[in-house]
């Protein structure tokens, strides 16, 4: 564990000296969450029923932004090496990166999807839920975009191809988070959409960092 929170702290300080890095996604978040109301229009009913949709594809579209500097910085100035080469596992460290690009990307978008969406005339109890969504999903998100950076780790045009790798494994991510605040709206259950995210972020941490190192590994041959 004090590795891992040394790599986070590592990870943290290293993007705080780029404040643009981390501040663009949220300002990006912000900015689409903020145009579809005033493209749409004032209709209190249409608004309310697409905002999970569209706050969902924003914070999706904003934690995209910073995947490609995961591993990037460090290939470009040889740490990746010298993390393959050390004693310390490089799951752990793998492990350490996405816990920060969560904290950094995932853990601010949730805080402000909330605040955004009361522009679109959601009540209390779907901000909450929208919330939570976010702080199961966002997580999923980081894990699964570190597979995507670490496959085109050093290949050009690698943020195209990134988004082509990443964006249909969100799907589901997606698809469960809106479908939380929709299903409530609708006074269905949210229990199972939860769940389901829950799962997704149970295996997500069990299976995909052993799939990001192994995928650094092919990266660096």
């Amino acid at each position: 564990m004090s590795t891992l929170r040394a790599v986070v702290r590592r990870e943290i300080a290293l993007a705080l000296r780029q404040k643009g890095d981390v501040l663009t996604p949220l300002f990006f978040f912000m900015i689409v969450a903020s145009l579809f109301p005033l493209a749409v229009g004032p209709e209190s009913q249409l608004l309310t029923r697409m905002a999970p949709g569209v706050i969902w594809v924003g914070a999706l579209l904003a934690a995209m932004l910073s995947l490609q500097r995961m591993f990037a910085p460090d290939h470009a100035d040889g740490s990746l090496e010298q993390f393959t080469l050390s004693s310390t596992p490089l799951t752990l460290i793998v492990l350490g990166k996405v816990v920060a690009h969560f904290l950094l990307a995932g853990l601010p978008l949730a805080v402000m999807a909330p605040v955004l969406g009361l522009q679109y005339g959601l009540e209390a109890r779907s901000l909450a839920i929208l919330a939570v969504s976010l702080l199961l999903g966002t997580p999923v998100l980081s894990l699964v975009g570190g597979v995507g950076a670490a496959l085109t780790l050093g290949v050009r045009g690698a943020g195209v191809l990134l988004s082509l790798l990443t964006l249909p494994l969100y799907i589901p991510v997606l698809i469960f988070g809106a479908g939380a605040v929709e299903a409530d709206a609708a006074g269905l259950g949210i229990q199972g959409h939860l769940s389901l995210m829950a799962a997704l972020l149970v295996l997500a941490v069990f299976f995909v960092p052993f799939a990001i190192t192994a995928a650094l590994r092919i990266a660096l041959e």
